[in-house]
């Protein structure tokens, strides 16, 4: 048997503040999905990402509650380069939305930053930095 991983699933509190998020960060999401119970979009590779209100999960699994003590996941966004990072992340947080970790130069080689969308989950922006 073989398995990949096909869809990430976000649960969310208000899908049209959570779409607008993602659609900052460039993900192709229609405008006519805010008023919508499940929203999915295919990002380049295949990999789908699905946001569900807390409804439409109770639906099924009536017993459904939040992960305790918040979000226990995060996205990671790869950037075309450095200053993308840099750029990205200060766009979001004039926008409102909350940033955690400024952006900076990781040991591992990467400008990275971090977000958090309007769920509270962590939200990772990074781009290869050049070859020293």
């Amino acid at each position: 048997m073989t398995i990949h991983c096909d869809l990430v699933g976000l649960v969310v509190a208000d899908m049209a503040a959570s779409l607008a998020f993602y659609r900052r960060l460039g993900l192709d999401i229609p405008a006519d999905a805010d008023s919508q119970p499940h929203v999915e979009t295919t990002l380049p590779g295949g990999l789908r990402l699905a946001w569900d209100t807390a409804d439409t999960i109770r639906s099924f699994a009536p017993d459904w509650t939040p992960a305790r003590g918040g979000p226990n996941m995060s996205l990671a966004f790869r950037c075309d380069g450095p200053a993308d990072v840099d750029r990205l992340y200060h766009d979001l947080v004039r926008a409102g939305y909350p940033g955690h970790v400024a952006p900076w130069d990781a040991v591992w080689g990467q400008r990275y930053a971090t977000l958090h969308d309007p769920d509270g989950n962590g939200v990772d922006l990074f781009a290869p930095l050049p070859a020293a």
